[in-house]
């Protein structure tokens, strides 16, 4: 057995920090002494104790600390788990260059911001108009919502949208020539720029967006749409889905986008009812059948608690398919209290995400 503070020198974990884990239910130790309250370990915790120190020195979350040490014989979890951190870290270290660039604006009023320019094929960014125009918001109290942001890094530009009940994410590559800004388009230009990209077909594949500190504008064989971007701070989506989808999902399901949006347009198919703000919505309920596959959930079975299922308003779920653009989409599905997430098979960084409805 080894003593707290054996451990905390084998580990590089302070006393104080055991303590704490010990509370949280992370590393308990093997023995603790009735009379004393002495915490007492053994050999083999030592390593778990070296996993709980390394991730706490990267910034893992307490969440995904017990997540890993739970798994940590599950190499392949872990590693998703240590990924999906990555991610979050550098998201925040782009979102915190974003932020200070403009905190040196705002110390510096003078500074000169610079324009950024970027050139891409017409059909990628039409492809990424579709996948994200359905989830904006209309909602005239939240005019921050009623929009696309457009996010330019150092390769592309990502288009995001949400009207709180679901959120879209689509990215198109191509060459950048500025720094990494964002902008956010109002509805109606995003309408104006899609209808842009479909004339002089065949004149020019490239489209070209000019951001100004100002303005945004969008060219296509000569004809440009340009307005005055949205001055609101769009909401941070990137830690709106780390908390909506900490960790893998439990199923990954394949569909074929004809065959699903058929069943849930079909006369019969089983659905819910359901109303929120004093608005009907009809809710179709998603499960498993016997090999894995997807089903739809009946209203008797939508409240059971031993089948996996998510409800989502049917709506949404065809406007979802519809912006996907794919013979084939994949569904995560979790259970009833988790976000549905709708991904293209062939890229990761287009997806969407539907808020589930309480069954």
């Amino acid at each position: 057995m080894r003593s707290i503070g054996e451990l905390a020198r084998a580990s590089g974990l302070t006393i104080s920090a055991l303590r704490f884990y010990d509370r949280s239910g992370v590393l308990v130790p093997a023995l603790v002494d009735p009379a004393t309250g002495y915490r007492w370990y053994t050999d083999d915790q030592v390593v778990p104790a070296r996993l709980v120190a390394g991730l706490r020195r990267v910034g893992m979350p307490l969440a995904g600390i017990a997540e890993a040490l739970a798994h940590r014989h599950e190499p392949a979890v872990v590693h998703r788990l240590l990924d999906a951190h990555l991610r979050r870290l550098e998201d925040g270290l782009a979102d915190a260059r974003r932020e200070l660039s403009r905190i040196r604006t705002l110390i510096d009023p003078e500074e000169i911001a610079m324009t950024t320019r970027l050139a891409l094929r017409r059909a990628d960014l039409a492809a990424a108009v579709d996948a994200v125009r359905f989830a904006v918001g209309a909602d005239p109290e939240l005019p921050v919502l009623a929009g696309v942001l457009l996010e330019v890094d150092a390769d592309g530009v990502r288009l995001v949208a949400t009207d709180r009940h679901r959120l879209a994410v689509a990215r198109a590559v191509g060459r950048v020539d500025g720094p990494e800004v964002r902008a956010l388009l109002p509805a109606d230009t995003v309408d104006e720029l899609r209808a842009l990209l479909d004339t002089g077909e065949g004149i020019t594949p490239e489209a070209h967006i000019t951001v100004a500190p100002d303005r945004v504008e969008v060219s296509v064989a000569g004809r440009a749409v340009a307005a005055a971007a949205l001055p609101y701070d769009f909401p941070d989506y990137r830690r709106l889905l780390h908390g909506l989808v900490p960790g893998a999902p439990a199923h990954r399901i394949p569909v074929d986008v004809v065959a699903l949006r058929g069943a849930l347009t079909a006369d019969g198919a089983p659905v819910l009812l359901r109303e929120h703000d004093g608005v009907p919505a009809v809710v179709a309920v998603l499960g498993l059948d016997d090999r894995g596959g997807l089903r739809l959930v009946g209203p008797d079975e939508a409240a059971a608690t031993d089948v996996v299922r998510v409800g989502v308003n049917r709506e949404y779920l065809l406007d979802a398919l519809d912006a996907g653009d794919r013979g084939q989409l994949v569904l995560e599905l979790d259970g009833p209290i988790t976000p549905l997430a709708v991904r293209r098979p062939d890229d990761e960084d287009a997806f969407s995400i539907l808020m589930p409805v309480r069954l």
